[in-house]
């Protein structure tokens, strides 16, 4: 296949399927994340000499680290079927039921947000997860009876972002618990070099590791930045993509030299300028982006907190004298920004 057929193939693809075709199949393709790769390598060796399955498994860290890709890994490594769901998609116990009864020994059940399963469902889960059955109550009432479910061994792998909102309960019945955390841009050029390759883009080193000090931290945000890079070097004519390229490309798409997108930019500058730095409530900022609080706290705060733009406190959200230095605002100013 040419390299314009392939560009054009991958050009067309979704989100869904482009994040598809650059995940790694095995645990030796995964690239970062060293010692919890040599932990799980121990723990499927060791389930795999004693022909058991693996104990259940759950992964906790921001979003786009790799948590599914490594819940398809351990699948496969363990030469099992995996069936996948999410926290919010399990409405009723039945469903849950319907899922785990079709299940062979050994399979592996991965639930994505899985601190969003409802109460019902996650007590339902406790006597799975321990005893390999499910307690079903017929009817209602004084009539109601209990029926006894028994069910194949099987590998529950759950991921989070919100660890902590994670009844204890539930998670104390985790044999394993990992925690994926951020990776440092060296790792993140590797991964880019790789799906680069994959998606037969010809690009410098030099400009790998630029796409990956702009990622933060995610190889998910890498991938979806070289996509982006390489429309850009397609449109453009670029045969090569430099570092130049690379730098002019991303400026057309909003990401700077410190890895800030448009909605980071405009974040903090409501911050700064609607309300004087903080604190300001969750909701507030909800209100004022037009932005799901959710995605505001989940998707931009963790990075801004990291790079030290924003302070988390008890009566909200506070912006530092770095956020004030990077937008080119004081504190005593009132000049616009743009």
């Amino acid at each position: 296949m040419s390299e314009d057929k392939n560009l054009k193939s991958f050009a067309g693809a979704g989100e869904k399927e482009f994040d598809n075709s650059l995940r790694p199949r095995e645990l030796g393709e995964f690239i970062g994340q060293a010692s919890l790769k040599k932990k799980l390598d121990i723990c499927l060796r060791a389930a795999g000499g004693r022909e058991q399955p693996l104990d259940h498994l759950l992964f906790h860290g921001p979003p786009g680290l790799g948590k599914t890709t490594l819940a398809y890994i351990m699948a496969k490594e363990m030469g099992v079927n995996i069936r996948c769901t999410s926290g919010p998609a399990l409405d009723k116990v039945g469903d849950l039921a319907a899922i785990l009864s079709s299940f062979s020994p050994g399979d592996v059940f991965f639930i994505d947000e899985i601190h969003r399963l409802k109460a019902s469902v996650e007590e339902a889960l406790y006597p799975a997860m321990e005893d390999f059955r499910l307690d079903i109550i017929i009817g209602e009432g004084p009539s109601a009876k209990t029926m006894q479910l028994p069910l194949p061994k099987f590998t529950l792998i759950g991921a989070t972002t919100r660890s902590g909102s994670l009844g204890g309960a539930l998670r104390d019945r985790f044999g394993i618990v990992e925690r994926i955390g951020l990776y440092p841009p060296e790792e993140l050029s590797l991964i880019i070099e790789r799906s680069a390759a994959i998606l037969a883009v010809r690009i410098e080193k030099d400009a790998c590791f630029l796409i990956a000090s702009r990622s933060r931290g995610t190889p998910r945000i890498a991938n979806r930045l070289l996509r982006r890079v390489r429309d850009w070097a397609q449109v453009q004519g670029h045969d090569i993509v430099s570092a130049a390229a690379a730098d002019e490309a991303l400026a057309v798409f909003g990401v700077d030299k410190n890895g800030l997108c448009e909605m980071d930019r405009k974040l903090l500058t409501v911050l700064i300028k609607n309300y004087n730095g903080g604190p300001a409530g969750l909701k507030t900022l909800e209100a004022a982006l037009g932005e799901e609080a959710d995605t505001i706290s989940d998707v931009y705060e963790p990075y801004l907190i990291q790079e030290g733009y924003i302070e988390r406190t008890k009566t909200g959200r506070l912006a530092t004298m770095k956020a004030r230095k990077k937008l080119g605002i004081s504190k005593n100013s009132d000049d616009e920004l743009f």
